[in-house]
């Protein structure tokens, strides 16, 4: 398919449209397609309607070929001393930002009977990683590399699959979770980059932890939401999720300003640096009255 077909055959409800570009395989079109979306939705060309029961033809999510896909313990590491070095973190990354377009988007087209305002948010971040994406793959081809040139791991796509039942525990443990991470990390990874020279670089890093706030705080936003009307505690909720779905334990160290800035309670910070010595189920537990 090619982009105008592409376009051309996008359909002009939402969750439909989002359904339609998570299963777009080509990175750029997929990215560029994603932006358009979100400026038709803002433009009243596509519209957030009752759609009909919504069923992909195809294994989701639509991506390329290439990168190829390994453990995350064979992804191998590489000098940042060098330009390869400094490419494949870029490329790392890249493949974090495709990733997180993909679950955005997966974010709108599955969960349906949200109210209006969560699908205009996913919508929203959907389109700043695409962005995010389109501004490193760029600055990876300045390097004289592409995306798919290094192999990558799909940690984060997997957890979207371990939690396609429920919304509260894609809420949970992706955003908050997984996309959490990247709060911690960035601050060290943006100090590598610039100390190896790239501060072109480590300008696009300061625009993504801007940007990866406000979608953790989406995050956080409707897991709280989804709480309240479910009658839940969140912590003992998150906890308990966290074990079923056997969730990645997060460790130090914290970005406790930008989790703040992002909506955690400072309970949950509590929660979290407790998590880095194996007490984040035994909490959970404890609030649960288990």
């Amino acid at each position: 398919m090619n982009p105008t077909q592409a376009h051309d055959k996008t359909p002009t409800e939402l969750r439909e449209a989002a359904l339609h570009w998570l299963l777009i395989s080509d990175p750029i079109m997929k990215a560029d397609g994603v932006r358009t979306m979100a400026q038709q939705f803002n433009d009243g060309q596509i519209a957030l309607a009752s759609a009909p029961f919504l069923q992909p033809d195809r294994a989701l999510p639509g991506r390329p070929a290439r990168p190829l896909m390994v453990s995350p313990r064979e992804v191998e590491r590489r000098s940042m001393r060098t330009v390869e070095g400094r490419a494949a973190m870029i490329h790392a990354l890249a493949h974090i930002e495709f990733n997180a377009i993909n679950l955005a988007l997966d974010a709108i087209w599955r969960f349906a009977d949200m109210p209006d305002a969560y699908y205009a948010d996913w919508l929203n971040v959907a389109a700043e990683e695409s962005l995010h994406f389109s501004l490193l793959r760029e600055h990876m081809e300045s390097l004289g590399f592409a995306y798919g040139d290094f192999d990558a791991h799909n940690s984060l796509w997997d957890m979207v699959e371990k939690t396609t039942d429920d919304v509260l525990a894609r809420m949970a443990l992706v955003p908050r979770t997984m996309e959490a991470r990247g709060l911690d990390a960035s601050p060290q990874m943006r100090a590598k980059l610039a100390q190896a020279g790239d501060p072109q670089a480590a300008a696009i890093l300061d625009i993504i932890l801007r940007d990866e706030i406000g979608h953790v705080a989406v995050g956080n936003h409707w897991f709280n939401w989804l709480c309240v009307q479910r009658g839940l505690e969140p912590l003992a909720t998150y906890a308990a999720l966290a074990r079923q779905h056997k969730a990645p334990t997060p460790r130090g160290p914290f970005n406790l300003a930008a989790r703040l800035a992002a909506g955690f309670t400072q309970p949950e910070l509590a929660a979290l640096e407790r998590s880095a010595n194996g007490d984040l189920h035994d909490a959970g537990r404890q609030q649960a009255g288990h």
